[in-house]
């Protein structure tokens, strides 16, 4: 009985065995999917993209009933995802009515070059908006209310427009650093793909 006390002791006082670090996880194709039509349609369209997924020639009105939207927006939403070629579809003419109907299909295929078109289209921005910092002196106010650049701070005699104090220049050094390191992060990004 000592025997099997003392090994519960042991068993207390060891330390766990710790888990080996990993790399952050990848992101799954879901999250890149809505990722993608988030920045391209917006997140009202998220909802649309899950009722339409892995199904082929859905009918507008079958996707308006499954998202509980009218019909005219479940149309606008696919009209923002048929503008990226997210979506196909086809037309055919109701026997009864004489009305046209258009059946949709989710097209993942583009998702993975849109995603990598849309961190291009972003690092060309941050690129321009780092030369922006590095070739202008900006000026703030001590409360921050409004960022000026040189010209703007005197056409207002070095006064803030919002609060009337005097504009001081502002150091931009952190923020050059920050887009320096957001163009690296998204460069290594597409390089990996």
């Amino acid at each position: 009985m000592a025997k099997k006390k003392t090994a519960k002791k042991a068993a207390k006082k060891a330390p766990a065995p710790k888990a080996p670090k990993t790399a952050k996880p990848k992101k799954g194709k879901e999250d890149l999917i809505s990722e993608v039509v988030r920045e391209l349609a917006g997140d009202d369209v998220i909802p649309l993209v899950r009722a339409l997924k892995n199904k082929k020639n859905v009918s507008e009105f079958k996707l308006a009933d499954a998202i509980r939207q009218e019909i005219n927006l479940t149309r606008n939403m696919l009209y923002r995802l048929y503008d990226h070629s997210l979506v196909s579809f086809i037309r055919k003419k109701d026997k009864k009515k004489g009305w046209y109907i258009y059946y949709w299909t989710f097209n993942p295929k583009r998702i993975k070059e849109l995603a990598s078109n849309l961190k291009k289209i972003k690092i060309e921005r941050l690129r321009e908006r780092l030369a922006r910092e590095k070739s202008t002196n900006f000026f703030t106010c001590a409360n921050k209310c409004i960022r000026l650049d040189f010209d703007q701070a005197t056409e207002f005699e070095y006064k803030c427009p919002e609060c009337g104090e005097i504009l001081q220049q502002e150091d931009n050094r952190e923020k050059i650093k920050e887009l320096e390191g957001q163009i690296v992060k998204i460069d290594k990004e597409l390089k990996a793909k």
